[in-house]
């Protein structure tokens, strides 16, 4: 087992583990300092190309982002999403897994779903592919964006398919927009780090998009605390400079141009 991933796994019952996205070197430098996991999320789609769905981004944007990302973090495990239809079939997500962990040079990759992904997971860890799950909200195929875990028979297929990805391998699975009980009853069961995103407290750690922890992004989502306001400190600091550039004088400039 990767020495980062076993480093990560041995955190379960101890303490919480801190998990945030990143999409280019400069950020990722700062994160690595403080998390446990850096996600090079495909939800980059979202937020750095105003994509409808992640179902746009593609594997070279990833990989191309992640490769930036992997420049900046030494410490943190790195996890790099798999994009949609990378991974529709065994074959198809080994041959695309390899080439995102030798181009990127990522620890793990992330793949969304439960039953349907089992013998592909299986496949991955077979050929020494570290794999992170996620369940609840699975961006890359959701019609319809609400809290999942309410109904008894979705609480049940929910809790089936983390214990099904559990004995297929991962080492750790993302619960999206899961049900508290639900969320406090799959991480109490299994023995693997569950990371919640809206889904309480009550997971192993949590993960944010970078963006929106720090105000860049114009998230809406409640679970969302903003911790700072970059946002307002690039409009300050772009108005300064104007303000300097406008005060000064420059004499017009003469230029020569020889052929």
């Amino acid at each position: 087992m990767n020495k980062k991933v076993k480093k990560f796994l041995n955190k379960k019952n101890r303490a919480k583990v801190i998990c945030l996205t990143a999409y280019s070197k400069n950020v990722a430098s700062i994160l690595d300092k403080y998390c446990d996991l850096v996600l090079v999320g495909d939800s980059l789609g979202s937020v750095l190309y105003d994509f409808k769905s992640t179902k746009e981004v593609t594997l070279d944007t990833m990989i191309n982002h992640s490769k930036s990302v992997r420049l900046g973090v030494k410490k943190s495990l790195l996890v790099v999403d798999m994009p949609y239809n990378t991974y529709r079939n065994s074959k198809e997500a080994l041959k695309n897994a390899r080439l995102v962990m030798k181009k990127t040079k990522c620890d793990a990759v992330k793949l969304e779903g439960g039953k349907r992904i089992i013998s592909i997971v299986k496949s991955l860890v077979k050929n020494k592919i570290p794999v992170m799950g996620h369940l609840g909200i699975l961006p890359q195929t959701e019609k319809k964006f609400t809290y999942k875990g309410k109904k008894l028979a979705e609480r049940k297929r929910i809790l089936k398919d983390a214990k099904l990805l559990e004995e297929a391998g991962i080492f750790s699975v993302v619960l999206e927009c899961i049900e508290t009980k639900l969320a406090k009853k799959i991480t109490e069961q299994l023995n693997i780090i569950t990371v919640g995103i809206g889904s309480s407290a009550n997971c192993d750690g949590q993960v944010l998009v970078i963006d929106d922890l720090i105000g860049l992004s114009q998230s809406k989502f409640r679970f969302v605390k903003k911790y700072a306001n970059v946002n307002q400190m690039i409009n300050l600091a772009v108005k300064r400079y104007k303000s300097e550039v406008l005060k000064k004088q420059f004499p017009t400039a003469k230029h020569s141009f020889k052929n």
